[in-house]
């Protein structure tokens, strides 16, 4: 195993030695701090490769050192250690950032199998670094840094998924790169060297999206002139990508259900049972849960495809993201017409960053290639994007202004969602659940859509 980098953060000198000796003793180099404060200066001047931190240092949390800690290095692999553990204390230090969890008293091998995990979790994030820059010139939608916290979380959990061969959902708002961030699972999988295929779930009636999952048989229906495999098989050994899996007919949920359980299914048309080896993923913007009480969607289907859920953070919630982003885009197209590469202006740049991007990164692509085609300068001015966006200022509600209370709250609500790093976050902020937030918001959408 590669040589570790390890700081032990706690204020009982015993334990920094106990654990001292056990990490040494796997050839780890390890550094101590007795307190917050000496934690970020030795993470402030060192590198390292995991981090064992105390719940309690004297009289301060250790969750609150948590996200400190990874931002002075967000790839850090932090193992809380406590005497005082609970349930509700190892969810909350998940989710601030730990990455794994060790009651006192521990052993030498309760060490030595959590640092092997955690080689696990960076040799994942080298190739996960790796596949950033294989991606880079062929799917400029692929962000697999981030600025946010939101997403650096939505990738951490990819990098783990990616080797764990379940059925993974992927939900968002429409342009947000669900499927571009499916493919990377892919390429990070066992399933790597095997095909990804992708089917959009809304394109096709029932009938022809059947043919197109399963395949047909010669005869099936009008115009099947031949046998035809379907995408399952076309993916065998890889990946199906089921793209806007909510607006899958219901005919065809009892279909997918059935491959699901025993991965047999039959080309429309035929009797014969066939067998296919490939891992599911699907994606969906709808309220999936809203359409099992209405009877849209099966309920079974939902817990199938639900193995493990991802959420993918807008746009607005990523706002930090807009212009690494938009530059990368630019220095992509400028690539691919043989162009120089040019700059936003000051102007620009702040018309990117504040506006609210409904079209999430679909639209801030599509935005950042018109303007650099229609474009003649080497530094594009906000006149290069569309009027949709450069009429967006000074519209917002503001208080006293002639605008409803609905309006208040969406704008006021859109505010706190482009600050917060998790909707959870946004949602103590407004002093509603999370369930009250996601309803709004649902409500927004629908709203835009008309």
């Amino acid at each position: 195993m590669p040589r570790f980098s390890v700081l032990v953060v706690d204020d009982e000198k015993n334990i920094r030695h106990a654990l001292r000796v056990c990490l040494e003793s796997l050839d780890a180099d390890v550094s101590e701090a007795g307190s917050a404060p000496a934690a970020l200066e030795a993470i402030g001047r060192s590198v390292f490769d995991v981090v064992f931190l105390d719940l309690r240092i004297g009289t301060q949390s250790g969750l609150d050192l948590i996200p400190q800690l990874l931002a002075e290095n967000p790839n850090v692999v932090i193992i809380v250690v406590t005497a005082y553990a609970t349930v509700e204390t190892a969810v909350e230090a998940i989710r601030r950032g730990a990455w794994d969890y060790l009651p006192k008293p521990f052993t030498p091998a309760q060490i030595r199998h959590l640092i092997e995990k955690a080689d696990v979790q960076r040799s994942l994030s080298v190739r996960m670094a790796s596949l950033e820059d294989r991606l880079q010139s062929e799917a400029p939608d692929v962000d697999l840094g981030s600025h946010t916290q939101a997403m650096r979380s939505v990738l951490q959990v990819i990098s783990r998924a990616a080797a764990v061969d379940v059925s993974v959902l992927f939900r968002g708002e429409s342009g947000t790169g669900k499927g571009v961030l499916a493919r990377a699972m892919h390429l990070e999988s066992k399933r790597r060297d095997r095909p990804f295929i992708t089917v959009n779930c809304p394109t096709l009636t029932e009938e022809l999206l059947a043919s197109e999952l399963f395949g047909h048989a010669k005869g099936a229906f009008t115009g099947a002139i031949r046998d035809q495999p379907g995408r399952v098989e076309v993916a065998e050994g890889g990946t199906l990508f089921l793209d806007e899996i909510g607006d899958l007919p219901a005919g065809l949920q009892v279909k997918l259900l059935r491959f699901l359980q025993e991965r047999r299914f039959e080309r429309v048309g035929e009797t014969r049972t066939r067998k296919a080896d490939v891992r599911v993923l699907a994606a969906t913007n709808r309220d999936l849960e809203v359409d099992v009480k209405s009877g849209r969607f099966r309920e079974d289907l939902l817990f199938r495809l639900n193995v493990l859920e991802i959420r993918v953070p807008s746009l607005r919630e990523r706002q930090e993201d807009i212009l690494p982003l938009a530059r990368r885009f630019l220095a992509f197209f400028a690539r691919a017409v043989g162009r120089p590469l040019p700059t936003f202006s000051p102007a620009a740049d702040k018309m990117l960053s504040e506006y609210a991007w409904p079209g999430n990164v679909r639209e801030l692509r599509n935005t950042v290639e018109r303007a650099l085609i229609l474009w003649p300068s080497s530094i594009i001015e906000p006149e290069a994007f569309p009027e949709r966006i450069t009429g967006s200022r000074d519209r917002g509600p503001t208080i006293g202004g002639p605008f409803t209370l609905e309006e208040l709250e969406r704008a006021h609500i859109a505010a706190i969602v482009a600050r917060a790093p998790t909707m959870e976050e946004a949602a103590r902020t407004l002093g509603i659940d999370d369930s009250t937030l996601w309803r709004k918001r649902k409500k927004f959408e629908e709203q835009d859509a008309r």
